[in-house]
């Protein structure tokens, strides 16, 4: 039993994912649900069966999934799955597990936009509405190149701590 991701169960994962139908993803459960059997706790076919319960809507499922998928993950699969974890437990209304799963997820990969607007979404849906618009603000900042957005860069980040503040 690897654990690993090899070139071979990479390609079957990928033509999986790509004949997915998120409208009804029973098929493309079923199909992980036997790779899963013939690759047991492999962390990375683990990621994709709770992802393809998340995208069903069965979030509850997904979780436990992605809690067994996480330890063994590494790199960008390692992030994706943080993400999605940290989104369904917001969609639980989790929010306290999920901002830890976005603060620890951030600070591995802080490089990450998508992990600082999911984690901004968190932070709107547990009512931290002034953080939520800091960390956009923030991601604004770094990360829109634009002439009208760096003339007024001091003033967006000013705001974001501002905002950071509040509450």
């Amino acid at each position: 039993m690897t654990t690993e991701l090899t070139p071979e169960l990479a390609a079957t994962i990928d033509e999986a994912f790509a004949r997915r139908d998120r409208a009804n993803m029973g098929p493309t459960i079923a199909f992980f649900e036997k790779l899963l059997t013939e690759h047991p706790d492999n962390p990375y076919v683990l990621y994709e069966v709770g992802g393809s319960y998340d995208t069903a809507g069965d979030e509850e499922t997904a979780v436990r999934y992605y809690e067994r998928a996480l330890p063994g993950l590494t790199g960008e699969t390692r992030r994706k799955c943080l993400l999605q974890y940290g989104s369904t437990l917001r969609n639980l209304e989790r929010f306290d597990e999920s901002l830890a799963v976005f603060k620890g997820a951030c600070a591995e990969f802080p490089e990450s936009d998508s992990l600082r607007v999911f984690k901004a979404l968190t932070l709107h849906a547990a009512g931290a509405k002034d953080k939520a618009l800091a960390t956009l603000l923030l991601v604004i900042a770094d990360k829109v190149d634009s002439a009208e957005i760096k003339r007024y860069e001091a003033a967006i980040r000013g705001n974001a701590d501002y905002l950071a503040g509040l509450s």
